[in-house]
């Protein structure tokens, strides 16, 4: 009986002990599930994101031809634990192949260092697409293998990454429109580079031109780590920066650079520059200067050659301004072109203030002050003006005000005031345009007014920008404003034109054209004192039956000669003639 008992108590303990073990072992069980679920794991994500930047708009001419424009940049990077060493030749060929750098420096820079090797860091656009090609190729290949980290425990892949470092400004045409589209420079920005624009139209237009959104893709991804674009996928498109788009023809603007180029050294100029504006519309079709620079490889020599001097070299224009005195007196009726003017023989004293002329005339008709460019004939009939009058007059021209809406850091210069005026020496010498500074493109604003009926056109370089889809916006033309009475205008425009055939612009004519334009030279003012150095200057016009252009032209210190009739007016009839080889003019000649 105790026997069996004790059998029974064995038993049941021996079940108690199974079953404790049982519910201990689910326990655990439990427990471990628990732990798993709750414990952060690395598993890799099914979803995944690319961005792309978007870029900097182009600068295109007038023809369609990109003056400056912006490419992506890549660096290729590889992780070389991560290559298989029974495959390390293959990569280094294909790369080399896809990348066309030499296979010997790839397999240089690997071998020399071991993990992260940036392979190049100036991958092209185009290239950059078909190494992403070859990476996605070299992972299907097996030619990188999973590594486990010792430490963490965790299993990686990395292959050959192609990543977007930053953009490069180009300017395929080199020198051409500088310093007129300008230049840019470089901003690091989280390790990407950008470009913005410093001087120019690069700098003018920078809101315009800078890119508005990056592309942003993200969705289920596949098991290279590439998306996939379904319905569960999500799109940001990409906007870049607007092009502008230029008045001016690529195959004009080199002509007048190369002519340009040419007479800088026959005249033994510091600068000759230029521009020829549409008279009917204001649209400039050629700007240039002889001194000009590569934007992507500015030297120091270079420096003086940065700024547009057509806008920012401000200077006393003389006697181009006395079109300007004559057409203010002829509008207020002041002076009849007809009448007599004492020439005194070239030598004229107005208080202590002796005028002389380098012609000699004894008397000469009002409107022969222009064709001869007599200082003593101007100065006498600018007294007539009142200092409201003339400074009014002046500025109603356009001077000391800004001549052009598309370029920046424009000097605008300065008029006498109307005090100053008031006094005959001051309006004597201001009427032959000293004590007062203008620019080129505000002379040549200034005498549209002889070539359009009285009103004054606004010079415009760009004429519209361009969005990412080819839709042309199109800038408001600003209104034109009438200075002088058409009649006014007219009979100037005569003037002008008996000067370019009997006067100082004889060098000008050209068969089957209407030329009219004024010369006019200037001493160099150098710490407030004269210096024997001039600009020379010929602003005018040039028409057909058809056209009608404003022209002007400035030669700063020449030493061949100091006289406009020698140095500015031969560079105007040059481009005369290549307006005419262009066909943008058609002389009429009678055979």
């Amino acid at each position: 009986m105790n026997n069996q008992n004790k059998n029974r108590e064995n038993k049941s303990k021996k079940i108690f002990i199974l079953y404790s073990l049982i519910v201990l072992g689910f326990l655990l069980f439990l427990g471990a599930m628990l732990i798993t679920t709750l414990k952060p794991r690395d598993l890799p994500s099914l979803y995944t994101k690319e961005s792309s930047k978007a870029i900097r708009g182009s600068i295109i001419s007038a023809d369609g031809f990109h003056i400056a424009s912006t490419v992506k940049l890549y660096k290729a990077v590889v992780n070389t634990h991560y290559i298989d060493p029974k495959k390390r030749e293959l990569f280094i060929e294909l790369f080399s192949i896809y990348s066309g750098i030499d296979a010997k420096e790839i397999k240089e820079k690997i071998q020399k260092k071991k993990g992260v090797v940036v392979l190049s860091y100036n991958i092209p656009q185009k290239q950059a697409q078909y190494l992403k090609q070859l990476a996605y190729e070299l992972r299907r290949l097996d030619v990188f293998v999973e590594r486990k980290n010792p430490i963490s425990g965790k299993t990686t892949l990395h292959g050959l990454s192609i990543i977007e470092s930053g953009e490069s400004r180009e300017y395929p045409y080199d020198k051409l429109l500088t310093p007129i589209i300008g230049y840019p420079h470089k901003i690091e920005d989280d390790g990407y580079t950008y470009v913005k624009g410093v001087k120019g139209i690069e700098r003018k237009f920078e809101n315009e031109l800078q890119a508005k959104q990056d592309e942003l893709r993200q969705g289920p991804r596949d098991v290279n780590g590439y998306i996939i674009l379904n319905k569960n996928s999500f799109t940001k498109p990409e906007i870049e920066g607007l092009d502008v788009k230029l008045n001016i023809p690529i195959a004009l603007q080199l002509r007048v650079e190369k002519m340009l180029d040419r007479m800088k050294v026959e005249l033994e100029a510091k600068e000759i520059m230029t521009a020829v504006m549409d008279t009917k519309n204001g649209h400039i079709i050629a700007m240039a200067s002889s001194n000009r620079y590569l934007p992507k490889s500015i030297q120091k020599s270079d420096y003086p050659s940065l700024n547009s001097s057509m806008i920012e070299y401000s200077f006393e224009p003389g006697s181009v301004i006395k079109t300007i005195t004559f057409a203010l007196l002829l509008d207020k009726e002041l002076v009849n072109p007809y009448d007599l003017i004492n020439g005194h023989n070239g030598r004229y004293k107005i208080g202590r203030k002796v005028i002389t002329d380098e012609h000699k005339f004894d008397w000469l008709s009002a409107e022969n002050v222009i064709v001869h460019s007599s200082n003593i004939g101007i100065a006498q009939l600018a007294q007539k003006l009142s200092g409201v009058q003339f400074n009014q007059g002046l500025l109603d021209f356009g001077f000391s005000s800004k001549s052009t809406p598309d370029l920046i850091y424009e000097k605008v210069g300065s008029v006498p005031h109307i005090m100053q005026l008031e006094n005959e020496i001051y309006k004597a010498t201001c009427s032959y345009g000293y004590g007062m500074r203008a620019n080129l493109m505000q002379l040549i604003k200034a005498y549209s007014v002889f070539n359009n009926n009285g009103r004054m056109v606004t010079p415009k370089i760009v004429e519209c920008f361009i969005d990412n889809y080819g839709k042309e916006i199109m800038i408001p033309q600003e209104e034109q404003k009438q200075v002088i009475k058409s009649s006014t205008a007219h009979r100037i425009k005569k003037i002008l034109i008996k000067t370019v055939d009997e006067g100082t612009g004889v060098k000008a004519q050209t068969d089957g054209l209407e030329v009219g334009g004024k010369t006019g030279t200037a001493h160099i003012v150098e710490s407030k004192e004269y210096v024997n150095e001039y600009n020379t200057a010929f602003l005018g016009f040039v028409n057909d039956k058809q056209n009608r252009y404003t022209i002007g032209v400035i030669v700063v210190r020449p030493k061949k000669s100091q006289f406009a009739a020698q140095t500015a007016v031969p560079v105007f009839k040059n481009i005369i003639d290549i307006l005419v080889e262009e066909s943008y003019l058609k002389p009429d000649i009678v055979k």
